[in-house]
């Protein structure tokens, strides 16, 4: 028996043709809209390094961003099931892409650094909230779909002040 499958559908719309289009390298711009059904268009571009807008959102951070995402939200619901009650869940994810000489890249890891809050009482342990996020991380659909090391390095657990 397989299992049940989730169909995604995005737009994506270049808005940087200019005057000349793509005439040459540096002629036009990176910007594009990402258009999600009912939701407002998302802003994007290239890296600024690419040449792209630095006020856009590039694929890479949207890529980090995703994975930081699923972890949470798959964390989330561990915690719920277990009767943790998190309060307040804060993750600032990095990832590393390297380029080669000829342009092609690729990512070569991405860390999670999430920091959540509990309320006061709570019987929580950081040992327990460890085991939550091993478990997320075997759970996520973007994680268990790339070819390169998500990490997990959770802070202490913090209570509600």
């Amino acid at each position: 028996m397989s299992g049940a499958t989730h169909d995604y559908a995005v737009t994506v719309r270049w808005t940087g043709a200019g005057d000349t289009g793509t005439s040459s390298y540096t002629s036009y711009s990176r910007d594009h809209e990402i258009d999600l059904p009912h939701k407002p268009p998302l802003p994007g571009s290239a890296d600024p390094a690419f040449r792209g807008d630095p006020a856009r959102n590039s694929p890479e951070e949207l890529f980090v961003a995703s994975l930081s995402q699923c972890h949470m939200l798959w964390f989330l619901h561990l915690a719920a099931e277990s009767g943790l009650v998190v309060r307040e869940y804060k993750d600032s994810a990095t990832g590393t892409m390297r380029v080669e000489a000829r342009g092609e890249g690729a990512f070569t890891d991405v860390t999670l650094h999430p920091k959540i809050v509990v309320d006061p009482g709570e019987l929580a342990t950081d040992e327990h909230v460890a085991a939550l996020h091993h478990k997320a991380h075997a759970m996520c659909f973007i994680s268990r779909s790339v070819n390169f090391p998500v990490h997990c390095t959770p802070a202490p657990l913090a209570v509600l002040a």
